[in-house]
Parts: structure tokens; C-alpha cells; sequence
């Protein structure tokens, strides 16, 4: 077990280092497969020495080898949950590797978007395309008898986020109504909790945003992907015990 932890977390570094650059480019229109990475700051191209994740930040001082620019400590960040993630949904599902490898695949796609829906408030459709492609390559042989409710999920918890935009169009765009239905594919029924929780947390922000900044707080725009981001890995991890417990 102690092996198996190792290599996720391993695993994660290299797929968190991979979100923070396919967030970085996809809403550029930037390839992620090339060229390699370079400085933000002066367009050098990064040695592969310090691009090991975590690690190169950290012996750099979150400073640019080629110029001192300052790397933002997102990135360390990022590598770091995305690593920890893995290594929490390789001990729940220990016991289904296909689970497992869904899983990846479902965190190293909420990263991307919670990137780049913070820096940029955009939910990229090619992130979410690539990710329920991968989702159902890998479902549709390993358990197609959960393939109905999957699609079930998708189909009810985009339905339900799609009529709350409608009701309230400026609270939320079309882009989280796509991730809602993306992640059904990946939950199944554990999107219930996902998107209950995501509701929750936003309007707890919302709520305090409102007690600070009285009618100012109307004005600001909070993008809503993070909060789905967070539901979705509380249910990936429990999400199939809270439907349990709740219908019990």
C-alpha cells in the first residue's frame, strides 16, 4: 500500500505540473504539446532541471533561473493538492484500478478548470471535451453496466444547473452548466453531493461577500468552477457514502 501511495503521489506531481501548463496555454490557444515551457517574464525556454515540480520552486527560491522574475507559488501549490488527490483516490479505490485511473483523470481536469477559471473566468469546452472523452474510454469497457447511470448524472445535473441559469442568468454562465454535466459522467450518482455542496460553499461566500461589502458585493463577479471543483473531489472520495447515508 505504501508503494502504491508513493507512485500516485509521483504521479500527481508530473499531472499537476501538466494542469498548470495546459491552463496556461489552452485559453491562449497555445499547443500543450510544444514547444517546451518558457519563462513568462522573458520568453527563455525552461531547462528541464527546473522543471521538476515542487522541487525546482524550491531551489530556486520561487525565482526564474534566467531572469529572477518571481513564479508565482501557485504553481508548487497546484502540484502539491493535484499529488495529494492522487494519492487519496488510489487508497479509496485501491481495490478498482479503472476507478482509479478515472479518478486522475476527473482531478487533473478539475485543476485545470479551477486555474483557469480563477485567472481568466473561462471554462475552456476542450478541457471538459478531453476529459469526459477520456472518462468514458476508459469506463465504457471496464463497467458498462454503470454506463446508463453516468449518462443518467450528466444528463440530470446539467438539466438542473442549466434551469437555475435560466431563473438566474447573471449568477452563473454556460460554462459551469457543461462542467456540471461533465462531472455526472465521472460521479454518477455522487454528483448529487457535489453539486449540494458547490451551491453551499457559493452561497456562503456569497453571503459573506454581501455582510463585507453591503450592496457593492452585488457588482462582483465569483466564478462558480472552483466551488464545483471542490464538491466534485469531496464526492469523488465520499460521495457514494453521503448518497448512502442520506437515503438511509
Amino acid at each position: 500500500m505504501l508503494a502504491g501511495a508513493l507512485i500516485a503521489f509521483v504521479v500527481g506531481l508530473v499531472a499537476g505540473s501538466f494542469a498548470t501548463a495546459a491552463a496556461h496555454r489552452v485559453p491562449r490557444g497555445l499547443s500543450i504539446a510544444g514547444p517546451r515551457s518558457q519563462c513568462p517574464a522573458c520568453g527563455t525556454q525552461i531547462g528541464a532541471r527546473d522543471n521538476v515540480p515542487v522541487f525546482s520552486w524550491l531551489l530556486l527560491r520561487g525565482r526564474a533561473r534566467c531572469c529572477e522574475a518571481r513564479i508565482s507559488a501557485r504553481y508548487p501549490l497546484t502540484e502539491l493538492t493535484v499529488a495529494a488527490l492522487f494519492t487519496a483516490a488510489a487508497l479509496v479505490h485501491r481495490d478498482d484500478p479503472a476507478e482509479v485511473a478515472i479518478n486522475w483523470v476527473f482531478v487533473t481536469m478539475l485543476a485545470v478548470i479551477t486555474l483557469t477559471d480563477l485567472e481568466r473566468r473561462i471554462i475552456p469546452n476542450v478541457v471538459l471535451l478531453t476529459g469526459a472523452v477520456l472518462c468514458l474510454v476508459i469506463a465504457v469497457p471496464t463497467d458498462p453496466g454503470g454506463l446508463p447511470e453516468r449518462l443518467i448524472a450528466a444528463a440530470a445535473a446539467g438539466g438542473v444547473l442549466f434551469l437555475v441559469v435560466l431563473a438566474y442568468p447573471k449568477g452563473m454562465g454556460l460554462g459551469d452548466v457543461k462542467l456540471t454535466a461533465t462531472m455526472g459522467l465521472f460521479l454518477g450518482r455522487a454528483v448529487a453531493p457535489a453539486v449540494l455542496i458547490a451551491l453551499l460553499i457559493g452561497s456562503l461566500v456569497g453571503l459573506a461577500l454581501i455582510a463585507r461589502h453591503g450592496s457593492q458585493a452585488r457588482k462582483m463577479a465569483i466564478p462558480f468552477g472552483p466551488f464545483l471543483a471542490l464538491g466534485g473531489v469531496v464526492a469523488m472520495l465520499a460521495g457514494d457514502h453521503l448518497v448512502d447515508l442520506y437515503l438511509g
